[in-house]
């Protein structure tokens, strides 16, 4: 599907639109001006060693004269030039959603911000798809806000990025580290929902004092790890129990520092239980299945929780999200709210879920807020079912998940600053203000009596909607 905007005469012009993802291929006509220079004014690529940007260690940046040297060159003489490319595709579709110029289809698939200028930090990744490391992610995000005071402009950042791995609260170190960011500088913060809705990846309920709760996990075959995070308050006590699938089981479980150990049919478990943190009220108990062979032994494993002295009674489970496990693999009564992936669960980001804009229908795989977790998420939905978008090559594939919905809003704030902060109409128009516009000017989606709700927040995104009448 196409965006065309334009109305109101705004184009994201003295906006930056900053991505932390898997890189760009600077190449694409998207991404050009007029005269084949580039709309990319640094790019920093973690994955290459040699001339990090200053106060950082790794990595090489590149500035916008390198970039427009090797483009003068050609790709072969270029790309030796600047070595930098996007292996996966994906920051290339996520950049050219929020901000590409559409130039390679004549306009037809412009992005959103299309003259803002670019901003990008390709994060250091172990291998192609892989999920890197969270340091990374919040160097990104650093980089780019620290380039934006420089420059004195107005910066949109876009984490098309989830994981699993965390308490889902907003109260992780990267939660809290994008919090205390977002309230510097003239700044918005996107980012996607994950694609967990439809999975068997999470579960949950509430455990009463004397009473015992069956957490069943189907484990499929040929599954080399897995490991469960079960998350509770720490003023909770429970003893917890394991089952493997033959029937042999272990526990009660008890708190101590460092590793427990298990041996059960022919797999491993290895234990740990956490403290709560400086910044965290949670307590994670976290197993990891290791196989004495090659495989996890398959079957129905049992996760048995019994109240000893209960206060909220709370727990929540997750597996690991970004399809690292086998189908097959997942809970018997999987719980589809609460299945945000984080860092979609900070409170001052714009957390963004997708819809299905040719049916006008909420996209099922779309990651869900939850009553249960205490920020209300997500924010509002976008398109994100078969979008056109930029791929390495100079050409266009269809690309669907709610990294790509998130640009869509990522350029849309970019306009919103533009409207309020270039063209004078509001300087404080960033932050906080941008989320409570665009949740004001969201549009309500089918088939949902009330607004907010835990799937598409408060409606889809309408940037004309959202920009307000003076």
């Amino acid at each position: 599907r196409t965006v065309q905007t334009g109305r109101n005469g705004l184009t994201g012009k003295g906006i930056l639109t900053g991505v932390v993802d898997s890189g760009v291929d600077y190449f694409h006509p998207d991404f050009r001006n007029a005269d084949g220079s580039s709309r990319i004014l640094r790019l920093w690529d973690q994955s290459i060693q040699g001339n990090p940007p200053q106060g950082y260690v790794t990595g090489t940046e590149y500035t916008k004269e390198q970039i427009d040297e090797a483009l003068a060159l050609g790709e072969n003489q270029g790309r030796r030039l600047v070595p930098s490319v996007d292996i996966s595709g994906h920051g290339t579709a996520v950049f050219g959603i929020a901000a590409g110029n559409g130039r390679a289809s004549g306009g037809v698939n412009r992005g959103v911000a299309y003259e803002s200028d670019l901003l990008v930090v390709k994060m250091g990744i172990p291998k192609e798809n892989s999920f890197p490391r969270t340091t990374e992610l919040i160097q990104g995000i650093d980089y780019l806000m620290r380039k934006a005071l420089e420059m004195n402009r107005p910066l949109v950042i876009n984490l098309s990025f989830g994981n699993n791995y965390g308490s889902h609260r907003g109260d992780s170190l990267l939660e809290n580290y994008i919090d205390t960011v977002a309230a510097m500088g003239r700044t918005v913060i996107v980012t996607g929902t994950g694609n967990n809705g439809s999975q068997p990846w999470h579960a949950g309920g509430i455990l009463q004092q004397g009473k015992t709760e069956e957490i069943q996990l189907a484990v499929g075959v040929f599954e080399p790890t897995l490991n469960v995070q079960l998350w509770k308050d720490y003023e909770d006590e429970m003893e917890i129990y394991l089952e493997s699938p033959s029937g042999e089981r272990i526990g009660p479980l008890y708190e101590r520092l460092g590793p427990q150990r298990h041996l059960l049919e022919n797999t491993e478990l290895l234990i740990y239980y956490g403290k709560p943190g400086p910044y965290q009220l949670s307590q994670e108990i976290y197993i990891d299945f290791i196989p004495e062979g090659n495989y996890v032994d398959s079957g129905v494993w049992k996760v048995l929780l019994s109240g000893k002295r209960v206060r909220s009674g709370q727990y929540f489970l997750w597996l690991p999200g970004g399809n690292v496990l086998n189908r097959g693999t997942g809970f018997y009564s999987p719980r589809a709210v609460g299945t945000l992936t984080i860092p979609s669960t900070a409170g001052k980001v714009i957390s963004v879920g997708a819809y299905d804009s040719r049916q006008n229908a909420y996209a099922d795989f779309s990651g869900r807020g939850s009553q249960f977790l205490p920020i209300r998420k997500p924010d509002l939905a976008a398109p994100g079912v078969s979008i056109s978008a930029p791929v390495p090559g100079g050409s266009y594939a269809t690309v669907t998940g709610t990294s790509f919905a998130a640009p869509f809003v990522s350029g849309s704030a970019a306009l919103l600053m533009e409207w309020g902060i270039v063209k004078g109409n509001d300087p404080f128009l960033y932050g906080e203000k941008v989320k409570a516009y665009l949740r004001r000017g969201a549009k309500k989606v089918p088939g949902f009596d009330e607004h907010p709700n835990e799937e598409v927040g408060y409606g889809a995104l309408c940037t004309a909607q959202s920009i307000p009448k003076v």
